[in-house]
């Protein structure tokens, strides 16, 4: 099997950019969580909360691997 070589097209800079936003969408997206659970909402709202953990896991999963 040939091994394969990823390209890496940011440099560290890009990456700690994108590992902070990560975290920051992270902590907005706990807090948000937080604040439904304190407010008793309905179950359909909790469903909004996949925008924020899927910046947060964007921002986490391309600064790990360099894209």
């Amino acid at each position: 099997m040939p091994s394969e070589s990823r390209v890496q097209n940011i440099d560290a800079r890009g990456r700690r950019r994108r590992l902070v936003g990560g975290v920051a969408w992270f902590a907005i997206a706990l807090a948000a969580a937080i604040g439904l659970i304190i407010m008793h909402a309905r179950q359909g709202w909790y469903a909004l909360l996949a925008v924020p953990f899927t910046m947060a896991a964007l921002g986490y999963f391309q600064a790990r691997e360099r894209t």
